[in-house]
């Protein structure tokens, strides 16, 4: 009888255990996601600008997601210069090809936050100090970038981050869109 009565307990503890388990997933899969981004905001997640007006050589800044964005028109001497640095003398080796898209080499488009500690390196803007290597510089703590905005000299342990960037038209690019 006592075998019995064990076993009905056993079963009941099992039945309860399993029910607040089921019970909680009903809970919590509700909860969880209303948590996601409603699809307005995800429609207001990318950001086209256009680059027509930007010379070779000019850069611009530009806000995507609430972070800075930096837009350059590569000359030919900053790409000769950025393609002719060996990848052995790179902290973060990337070749300005994989930080480009195929047959625009010219259009650097890179985040414009230091890899260091957040900070907004300089070089956008005319008459801005570039750095040693003629890309950015973070006065913060002397983080220097190429032409190529690959870290070169500083504290910064990486490249400035390239956003998924696409080419919709010639003259029109939308930040936070893969290519297609």
């Amino acid at each position: 009888m006592e075998g019995e009565g064990v076993r009905r307990r056993d079963f009941i503890n099992i039945a309860a255990v399993s029910a607040a388990g089921v019970g909680s997933i009903g809970v919590l899969i509700p909860l969880i996601s209303q948590m996601a981004p409603s699809a307005d905001v995800l429609a207001e997640s990318t950001t086209e600008l256009d680059i027509s007006s930007i010379q070779p050589g000019q850069a611009i800044k530009a806000v995507y997601r609430k972070q800075p964005v930096f837009v350059r028109n590569l000359t030919d001497k900053e790409i000769a210069e950025a393609n002719a640095v060996s990848l052995d003398d790179l902290r973060d080796p990337q070749t300005l090809a994989e930080r480009t898209k195929e047959g625009r080499s010219n259009w650097l488009i890179t985040m414009g936050v230091c890899t260091h500690l957040g900070c907004v390196p300089l070089g956008t803007a005319e008459g801005e100090p570039r750095g040693e290597f003629g890309g950015y510089f973070c006065p913060c703590h002397g983080s220097s970038y190429d032409t190529a905005a690959r870290i070169r000299k500083g504290p910064a342990p990486k490249n400035l981050e390239v956003p998924d960037y696409a080419f919709t038209t010639d003259t029109t690019i939308v930040i936070g869109q893969e290519s297609a």
